[in-house]
């Protein structure tokens, strides 16, 4: 990007806002469409485990063209297994482009958020925004076989100790997913008993990314929920139901997590 020692290129910016708001948008993201192209499934793990995994999943597709295809993040780790190898993905702390082409299959599990640290051996924001082969964290005789019960039997196998910092952590963000009142980190750390010092470092080191994102990704799933709902919605008093000032500071946020304007996304729907 160009720009000069006082700041950036506004001309180029403007530029490119112009450029993105005149992009043709694939019909294939538009109005669910690509629900012919792709196909989803979910599955629960066993009782054992489910203290651990959140769940186990599988996609699907098939495009003649290549598609690109958004992903926005969640505070779960990752592993996944397709094209011949198997990863483990650290938190994301931004949405993701995935090119998508021919006829694919990815099975993968997302671990509880919290869970991952005592398989991983280490603090958990060591690997945010990271990949990693999945054999480095897990060991040589991970499976490759991409079905729930192999992939079950090697997690119960390697199954860490219980330690009550990871108990405290997936407390932490089930309260923030199920309570729309969280909205602020101060508040968070109060019903935890711990000081916002405290809180930071619990998430850093079990979950991998901060509290403040992780309220701000469970409050912004309320606007998704909404758009995938139906119906018209009044931004302004939605971005004050969110505990945002005003609608400006939501419309950021939004974009910071989204890569796009909330109207521009919920033309996905």
């Amino acid at each position: 990007m160009a720009a000069t020692l006082g700041g950036p290129d506004r001309r180029g910016i403007e530029q490119r806002r112009h450029t993105l708001c005149c992009v043709e948008r694939d019909v294939r993201e538009l109005r669910s469409a690509w629900t012919r192209y792709q196909r989803h499934a979910f599955h629960s793990p066993s009782p054992t485990l489910a203290p651990w995994v959140e769940r186990y999943w599988e996609v699907r597709w098939d495009y003649d063209e290549p598609y690109q295809q958004k992903i926005v993040p969640y505070p779960n780790v990752q592993l996944s297994f397709g094209g011949g190898r198997a990863d483990v993905h650290g938190v994301r702390s931004g949405y993701q482009i995935q090119v998508l082409e021919g006829r694919g299959h990815v099975f993968g599990v997302a671990f509880r958020p919290g869970c991952f640290r005592l398989f991983l051996d280490a603090a958990v924001s060591t690997i945010t925004d990271c990949v990693v082969p999945a054999t480095e964290v897990l060991g040589p005789d991970l499976p490759t076989t991409l079905d729930v019960p192999t992939v079950e039997a090697f997690l119960l196998k390697h199954l860490p100790d219980d330690d009550p910092r990871v108990r405290q952590a997936v407390a932490a963000v089930e309260l923030i997913a199920k309570d729309k009142a969280v909205t602020r980190v101060e508040r968070l750390a109060g019903e935890l008993g711990l000081s916002v010092r405290g809180l930071q470092r619990l998430f850093a080191e079990y979950v991998g990314i901060g509290p403040k994102w992780v309220i701000r990704r469970y409050r912004l799933h309320e606007v998704t929920a909404r758009m995938a709902a139906g119906g018209a919605i009044d931004w302004a008093a939605l971005a004050a139901e969110l505990g945002y000032a005003d609608q400006g500071h939501f419309i950021r946020d939004f974009k910071g997590m989204f890569g796009e304007q909330p109207t521009w996304y919920a033309q996905r729907y």
